[in-house]
């Protein structure tokens, strides 16, 4: 089994967007060559940065806040989507944070910790929906609905400690709650699948904010 790692660091290059009422975005995540610091950033709607120093959010009510301090993606599942489209993706493209190697993240556990480094410790809370930006970004007809059809959303996390991050940095995986259900699996029952989602409710160890987002969903 190959060593977990992070490997691209990725923070926001604001760009203007043509998507409908967005604006500028910070959707743009160019790799770093230095250490970043990594903090809970707050409640959602509070502040305009991710969990990392100097990453910039721009669009506050859906994204953000503690429950999505930082973004993980896989190298792993953009060589699969190269494969698909029959085209280079860069790492940062999808606008995550961490680009990482050897850690399959659509596999993690919702709840479940990894220590990143020496310091940081991160927690899976849910999957990445894709929204109208995400596609501009990507020009890909009907990316939205594509991507969503996919069990590759990548994963979300919040910050159980903060520490800093850089690239080359390991990624352990230090606890996974008992309940089994993956970042994936979740991603698809969000999208898809109502009555699964709400037996999601009845786990143990489900992070609150994602059960307090599925009541919701459920006009709970």
């Amino acid at each position: 089994m190959s060593t977990a790692t992070v490997l691209q660091v990725n923070l926001a290059v604001p760009e203007l967007s043509n998507a409908k009422r967005v604006g500028r975005t910070g959707i743009n995540k160019q790799p770093v060559d230095h250490p970043v610091a990594v903090r809970a950033p707050g409640p959602k709607r509070t502040g305009l940065h991710s969990g990392l120093v100097g990453d910039q959010i721009f669009d506050i009510d859906h994204h953000g806040g503690d429950d999505q301090a930082v973004y993980a993606y896989a190298r792993e599942d953009y060589d699969w989507w190269e494969r698909e489209l029959g085209r280079e993706l860069a790492g940062g493209l999808f606008g995550e944070n961490l680009t990482t190697a050897g850690l399959d993240v659509n596999g993690a556990i919702l709840g479940e910790t990894w220590r990143v480094g020496d310091e940081l410790v991160l927690q899976t809370t849910f999957g990445r929906i894709p929204c109208a930006t995400f596609q501009w970004k990507m020009g890909e007809p009907r990316w939205v609905k594509r991507f969503g059809a996919e069990r590759r959303p990548g994963a979300y996390l919040r910050v159980v400690r903060p520490g800093n991050v850089r690239a080359g940095d390991r990624v352990e995986i230090l606890d996974r709650p008992a309940h089994g259900v993956t970042i994936a699996e979740s991603f698809h029952a969000w999208l898809h699948d109502a009555a699964r989602l709400r037996e999601y409710l009845e786990l143990d160890g489900l992070p609150e904010g994602l059960r307090a987002d599925i009541n919701r969903k459920l006009g709970r």
